[in-house]
């Protein structure tokens, strides 16, 4: 069983840094693919970031150099540091695992397992 809670969203202003953590429990320890999607009022999710177990980091093309996807072990929780927030980054985000292997964000159904979501609100 694998159960995943997001938490650190809030109302920022652009250009500010949030960290956004996913607790994960895991029966069998920290060994999926992890990833962090994100998804407007009205529009698909959109991946955001993955980290696969060996530590591979991937991130979409918008939020490469500004976010920042990372993992404690011991703590079974994986976090998305945000920084040089833009308006654009405006949406829920959601951390997701798949088993590992093949670790991108497509396609999106392989992930299995969902959390809840936390808000985050950029404005200008």
């Amino acid at each position: 069983q694998v159960q995943l809670a997001e938490s650190g969203g809030d109302s920022m202003q652009a250009g500010g840094s949030l960290r956004l953590s996913c607790e994960a429990t895991f029966y069998g320890g920290f060994l999926f693919c992890m990833g962090w999607f994100r998804q407007v009022p009205g529009k698909g999710r959109e991946g955001v970031a993955t980290l696969d177990v060996d530590g591979t980091t991937q991130y979409a093309e918008d939020v490469k150099g500004r976010f920042t996807i990372s993992k404690d072990n011991d703590k079974n929780t994986l976090y998305l540091q945000m920084d040089s927030l833009k308006v654009a980054d405006t949406a829920m985000y959601y951390c997701a695992a798949k088993p590992p292997g093949y670790c991108d964000t497509e396609p999106e159904d392989a992930f299995g397992y969902w959390g809840q979501g936390t808000q985050v609100t950029v404005s200008s």
